[in-house]
């Protein structure tokens, strides 16, 4: 290399540069043969070709021909060599690049075809949708002068309702005055009458029921001696009652229950505009009542157990005597749906409620109204009787509990405290303690006497539509919307059991007055 290197700058001299210029040395001939080996990696050839060289010029017998540079045309085609690899390595490259850019360009054109697609179909469905809007429209244009027609009736309806309501109050009003005319000339004639006429007066006062001289029955001066007062039973034991049998003997809901007071004989009520008496344990049909023209809510018995009285939604309360098979007195002085109508321990009045927001008291002698009692402010759920007393117990559903005075027609106490509409009240046999349920599940005991309420138990999340106390006044039985019947104490709201059975709604649910069973209705048609 040292001689190779020595004899090619004797050969050439270097031009003078300026500033910032390369110039490029040209090679010998054996530099250029070892670069080339080097290049191509033949390191024995290399080997090889030193060894045999420096012979050579160790003995001289290399020419100064042999010792030149290499010419330029070999250098140039090495250059043109190194630049043709450079161009085939980018060449790669671009190719590499350009599938790239194509796969993308074939993904935009797919999304874009996509999504151009998508706009039209789009834009289909909102002609679609421009071209429905104004066919409804039209529609509507069609029906909207009979609507107007229509409310314009509606509110002609509502001012005569509202006028044959004042002026059923007028005669009603004209009839009581004349009533009492007749009674005062009918008192004076009794006082002018023979013997013969002072004898029948006796006859009449010997009757069982005393009247007064319009016909209407005496009211009872006070309360009366409750027997079950000090008496005590054992509790009723829910947590070993099973389900005995299931009768379908109704086409609907069955909505209420009622037990005979002497027989063993039970009544229900249907949204199938019937009421029915069946015979227990065997469920043998009895009796059945067709004459509603809306669903029947409630039934109760006479105290007697000859008569049962059942409110319907056809607004109308309906007495039917058990000796003549028939309906003997209807009242339908109620204005809306009845729900449930019960019987006086005297037998001689009956209470019932109604969607109106009122309650009546109806006089069985004179088969009239003799009091009307307002003060809710929503529809009247539910009405029962404090035992041996003139007082009457209503739930309602403006969330309240009231007492009234059949007497006086005022309302005596009312309880609050439900935050929900009031499904359902009822008293124990003590007549010391209420019992009400409503529409979140919850039930409530409320103390009569001290006007508090006892204890507070939630049945929820389901409507509660039905509470009944056992005769030992120690365990409530509750008819949920849920399906079930849950039973838990009077004394501390602890859940004893619940009763399972019912496909739908538990309408309602009765103890047994002897504390060996338990009755319970649903919206599954069926009583269990």
């Amino acid at each position: 290399d040292g001689g190779g290197g020595c004899g090619g700058g004797a050969a050439t001299r270097a031009p003078e540069l300026r500033p910032g210029e390369v110039t490029k040395r040209p090679e010998v001939m054996d530099d250029f043969v070892r670069n080339f080996l080097v290049r191509m990696g033949l390191t024995s050839t290399l080997e090889k070709f030193e060894t045999e060289w420096y012979e050579l010029e160790a003995t001289g017998k290399l020419n100064k021909e042999d010792l030149g540079v290499v010419p330029d045309v070999y250098l140039y085609n090495q250059e043109l060599n190194d630049t043709v690899a450079n161009l085939r390595g980018q060449l790669e490259a671009s190719k590499a690049i350009a599938g790239k850019a194509t796969s993308t360009w074939d993904k935009f054109r797919k999304e874009r075809d996509f999504h151009r697609m998508h706009h039209k179909r789009v834009g289909q469905e909102k002609n679609k949708l421009l071209t429905d809007i104004k066919r409804l429209r039209k529609h509507y244009s069609q029906y909207e002068p009979t609507i107007t027609e229509l409310k314009r009736k509606y509110e002609l309806a509502m001012k005569e309702k509202m006028l044959m309501r004042l002026e059923r109050d007028r005669l009603l009003a004209k009839v009581e005055a004349f009533e009492s005319d007749n009674a005062l000339k009918a008192e004076e004639s009794v006082q002018e009458t023979s013997a013969m006429d002072a004898a029948a007066s006796a006859a009449a006062a010997n009757t069982s029921k005393p009247k007064t001289a319009s016909g209407d029955a005496h009211m009872p001066a006070g309360a009366r001696v409750n027997p079950y007062a000090t008496l005590k039973f054992d509790p009723v034991n829910v947590k070993g009652f099973t389900l005995n049998k299931t009768f379908k003997g109704h086409l609907m809901s069955v909505s209420n229950l009622a037990l005979h007071p002497k027989k063993s004989i039970l009544a229900t009520a249907s949204d199938d505009a019937t009421w029915k008496m069946w015979d227990l344990p065997s469920g043998e049909l009895i009796m059945s009542g067709e004459g509603h023209k809306d669903w029947v809510a409630g039934v109760n018995f006479h105290p007697a157990g000859t008569h049962l009285a059942s409110s319907s939604g056809d607004c109308t309360v309906k007495i039917w005597d058990f000796a003549q098979k028939r309906c003997t007195v209807t009242f339908t002085e109620h204005t809306q749906a009845v729900w449930n109508a019960a019987f006086h321990d005297s037998g001689d009045f009956l209470a019932s409620c109604s969607l109106d927001h009122s309650a009546r008291l109806w006089d069985l002698h004179s088969n009239r109204c003799r009091v009307t009692f307002r003060g809710h402010v929503d529809s009247v759920n539910e009405v029962c009787w404090q035992p041996f007393t003139n007082i009457v117990a209503t739930g309602s559903s403006d969330k309240t509990v009231s007492l009234w005075d059949m007497r006086t027609g005022l309302c005596a106490q009312t309880f609050y405290g439900h935050l929900n509409s009031c499904n359902h009240v009822s008293f124990n046999a003590r007549g010391d303690t209420i019992a009400s349920c409503d529409a979140d599940g919850l039930v409530k005991l409320w103390d009569v006497r001290m006007v508090a309420e006892l204890l507070s138990v939630d049945c929820g999340p389901h409507p509660a539509n039905k509470a009944s106390f056992d005769r030992a006044s120690e365990t409530v039985a509750v008819a949920s919307d849920d399906g079930t019947v849950k039973c838990f104490s009077a004394l501390d709201g602890h859940m004893v059991t619940e009763l399972k059975g019912h496909e739908d709604a538990v309408q309602g649910v009765l103890f047994d007055p002897f504390g060996k069973f338990l009755v319970s209705c649903g919206s599954d048609n069926t009583f269990r």
